[in-house]
C-alpha cells in the first residue's frame, strides 16, 4: 500500500503546528495513524481531495502529538459521525442505483 501521507501533507501540517524538519519521521507516523484510525470509523475519504477530512486528521495528529489523544472522539463527536453518516448515505444511494439497473 502506498503512503497517502504526501510530502505537501506532511508540510501543511508542519506549518500548522509550526514545527521544524527534525522530526519528520514522527509526524508521518501519527498523520498515517490518524488517517487509518478514521478511515475505519468515518469510511474510506481521500485526504487530498477531502478538506474537511483532512481537517479531521489534523486535529486527530495534533491530539495525539499534544499527548491529549484521549480528548479527541470526545471534541470531534459530532464531526466524526457526520463523515460516517455521509459515507454510509453514499453507499446506500450507490447500492440503489445499482439495483435500479438491474
Amino acid at each position: 500500500m502506498d503512503n497517502p501521507i504526501t510530502p505537501d501533507i506532511l508540510k501543511e501540517f508542519k506549518e500548522r503546528l509550526r514545527l521544524g524538519d527534525d522530526e519528520d519521521s514522527n509526524l508521518l507516523r501519527i498523520l498515517l495513524a490518524s488517517l487509518q484510525a478514521l478511515k475505519k470509523i468515518c469510511g474510506d475519504y481521500d485526504i487530498e481531495k477531502d478538506e474537511a477530512f483532512k481537517e479531521l486528521v489534523f486535529e486527530r495528529s495534533r491530539y495525539t502529538y499534544n499527548d491529549a489523544l484521549e480528548y479527541f472522539n470526545t471534541n470531534f463527536l459530532t464531526m466524526i459521525n457526520s463523515f460516517g453518516i455521509s459515507k454510509a448515505l453514499d453507499e446506500i444511494t450507490l447500492e440503489g442505483d445499482v439495483n435500479a439497473k438491474v
